[in-house]
């Protein structure tokens, strides 16, 4: 197997061009992903495709992507005893956030990780 390895991309006419896609790999690929501080005002920690965070009331948030997508939604959350269910937007501008404990109901935790992955 051989390996192209390149800093730079250029047309034949000499031009730049946009980084290329690679289809097999982007269904596997998430669409957007963040991992955030959902206690005291919530906070990105880290992100991608994700413009802001709302918070509707203890463990109860909306996640706004960057551009709108159609998409399936996965979340995770610290603990044994910890839920996080997250669902896309019927318009795919963002993603409803819930966290959960098992015995307390709905809770702020300081680390939410979403991840969004597409068609």
């Amino acid at each position: 197997m051989s390996t192209i390895k390149a800093n730079t991309l250029l047309h034949s006419d000499g031009s730049t061009t946009t980084q290329p896609s690679i289809p097999a790999l982007d269904k596997r690929m998430a669409k957007a992903w963040a991992r955030f501080n959902g206690t005291g005002t919530p906070a990105f920690i880290g992100s991608y495709n994700f413009s802001s965070i709302t918070d509707h009331g203890v463990g109860n948030y909306t996640v706004n992507f960057t551009s709108a997508i159609s998409a399936n939604s996965s979340c995770a959350y610290g603990g044994d005893t910890y839920n996080c269910v997250a669902s896309v937007n019927g318009d795919g501008t963002g993603a409803a956030v819930q966290t959960l404990n098992a015995s307390a109901g709905n809770v702020d935790n300081a680390n939410v990780c979403i991840n969004i992955f597409g068609t």
